[in-house]
């Protein structure tokens, strides 16, 4: 064991290794979202509430926000070889325990240790660019890590899509996860060969008190965003709430204690004397619960409004990817490093602009709406999210001192999952909120060709007057379930027996649900772009001589090597 005041210059191993961390931080990444695209097979499979479809998106995200800094903390101290393998074996683990669930309880849980295991491998990632690349290489290695990240969460879309509607083997959904397992051996087995160890030479302490806190607060949170409408909201939703609150005031407290007695707290608060990285954490966290909610209700609109195949509403997500690509290309390579601020402030912009033109598109086409007619505000929206996402983390690790960069790159990366997780729950309230309390407009909408077919058919005005009205409280009913797959009593008992009846009212349930999802993805996304409105402002914070500096890490204590 020797002790160096810098890491290694040039192992001639070093971008082997990279690759492999890379690929496991792209499979951690693509699994966030791919799971979005296979909702309504994992729904009709494992007879799964709406409720449990959102934990098993969220579950994800809030067991990776809770474990990521202290994976890092497991690698300053144990290696981070070691922990990265632990990670990605236990990925490995966890995605089969997720292909191989038989229902959805089983699934979340899975989820939750696949979070888990993916937050000790991503950590390692940026202290592989510092361990193992000269100075002068970290740049391009970290606009490689920001464009994956940025590409990945689309990509995730597309891929779930394709797997799902492949069936492979008849496993229908399963693959999604089983795909890790192959990826997931391989990058254990390279690992183990090209990467080299290290850790540091004083690490911190493990805080997990704090840890516990600060998972108890999230989950009081979330927990009644999640079930609260399903129980019409009870009293104790909102007390639990309130605990939430309470608790993260706890957190805090305790933290504060740690850092006055000298010890390692699990957040640096010492951080948010940085005014302009406080207010980004803040803006970074808004930003996700914006796009954390779009992925959401937009794979709905297209599967559960549209009636769209998971391939096409996967291989449609693929023009956001595309735009994605071309925003973080830009933003990373030519702007951020001379504008600085202003191309985040662009990019949120052209984000939001992307998500009014597709609201207003949902509603003007509806069931109409064609893949190619969602090209251009994808394409708009998917260069916005590029612009903002490649750029962002190392503009705000440029507010706090080199040393303190790893306890603030942990603490975006907890705010982007968080901001995932409560994007799930708050967009996914205000979703079903607003498509039962609009649900007459569908109804409004096909009601004239209704009577339209019923008088060519001859049915007396009495008759039509007792069809649509069974037909309205068909659509009200189902638009008010918690899980718009479920099919009300009000919907099995409408008089309509002929069969040419039955077909005018089957076409016009698609056409007025397609009209009701629509104009819930149109409230969904202003309310989204409202947020990013606030992002914009938010960003505005940032000093105007900000600039993309690219120095994850460059001053970091001196590293022991094993």
């Amino acid at each position: 064991m020797t002790t160096s005041p810098t890491p290694p210059a040039a192992d001639p191993r070093r971008w082997i290794a990279f690759a492999v961390v890379l690929a496991a931080g792209f499979m951690d990444l693509l699994d966030v979202t791919i799971v979005n695209v296979a909702v309504p097979s994992i729904r009709n499979d494992l007879h799964a509430e709406y409720s449990q479809l959102e934990w098993i998106i969220a579950a994800y995200v809030l067991a990776f926000a809770a474990v990521l800094i202290t994976g890092g903390r497991l690698g300053d101290i144990y290696g981070r070889k070691r922990v990265f393998l632990t990670g990605i074996a236990g990925f490995t683990i966890a995605s089969a325990a997720c292909g191989l669930a038989t229902d959805p309880t089983v699934l979340i849980g899975a989820r939750f240790a696949q979070g888990a295991m993916g937050a000790l491998m991503v950590p390692q990632i940026l202290a592989i660019i510092q361990t193992t690349f000269p100075k002068e290489e970290r740049a391009k290695a970290i606009a490689v890590y920001s464009g994956v990240g940025g590409s990945a969460s689309a990509v995730g879309l597309a891929l779930g899509g394709v797997l799902v509607q492949a069936d492979l083997l008849g496993l229908s959904w399963r693959p999604i996860f089983l795909v890790n397992i192959p990826v997931g051996i391989a990058g254990f087995i390279a690992a183990w060969f090209v990467m080299s160890d290290s850790k540091s030479a004083k690490p911190p302490r493990l805080d997990p008190i704090g840890m516990v806190l600060a998972i108890s607060a999230v989950l009081l949170l979330v927990y009644p965003l999640t079930e609260g409408r399903r129980l019409d909201w009870p009293a104790w939703t909102f007390a639990m709430m309130g605990v939430a609150l309470a608790v993260f005031a706890g957190f805090l407290r305790y933290e504060r204690g740690l850092t006055r007695a000298g010890r390692s707290p699990l957040v640096d608060l010492g951080l948010f004397r940085s005014r302009p990285f406080a207010i980004g954490l803040g803006t970074w966290l808004l930003f996700w619960i914006a796009m954390g909610g779009f992925f959401l209700v937009w794979t709905l609109f297209m599967q559960g409004g549209l009636g769209w195949s998971p391939m096409r509403a996967g291989l449609t997500s693929a023009l956001f990817a595309v735009g994605a690509g071309l925003g973080a290309g830009l933003s990373v390579g030519v702007l951020a490093a001379r504008y600085g601020r202003r191309v985040l402030m662009t990019g949120v912009l052209v984000n939001a602009t992307g998500f009014a033109l597709y609201a207003a598109m949902g509603v003007r086409y509806g069931s109409e709406f064609t893949s190619w007619q969602m090209a251009l505000p994808l394409l708009i929206t998917g260069a916005g999210f590029g612009m903002v996402v490649a750029p962002t983390l190392d503009l705000l690790l440029g507010q706090v001192p080199p040393r303190e960069a790893g306890s603030a790159s942990g603490l975006l990366n907890t705010g982007q999952q968080l901001g995932t997780a409560l994007g799930v729950a708050l967009v996914g309230v205000l979703f079903f909120t607003v498509l039962e309390r609009d649900s007459d407009l569908g109804v409004a909408a096909v009601t004239p060709d209704i009577r339209a077919e019923l008088t060519l058919e001859a049915v007396p005005v009495p008759v039509q007057d007792q069809i649509v009205a069974g037909f309205a409280a068909c659509v009200h009913d189902r638009s008010a379930e918690d899980d718009p797959a479920v099919i009300p009593v009000s919907c099995q008992s409408n008089p309509a027996v002929d069969p040419a009846i039955s077909r005018v009212l089957s076409e016009a349930g698609t056409e007025a649900n397609a009209v009701n999802f629509a104009e819930s993805f149109r409230y969904t996304l202003l309310f989204g772009a409202g947020m990013l409105l606030l992002v914009c402002l938010g960003f505005l914070a940032l000093p105007k001589e900000a600039k993309l500096e690219q120095r994850v890490l460059d001053d970091e204590p001196e590293i022991v090597t094993v």
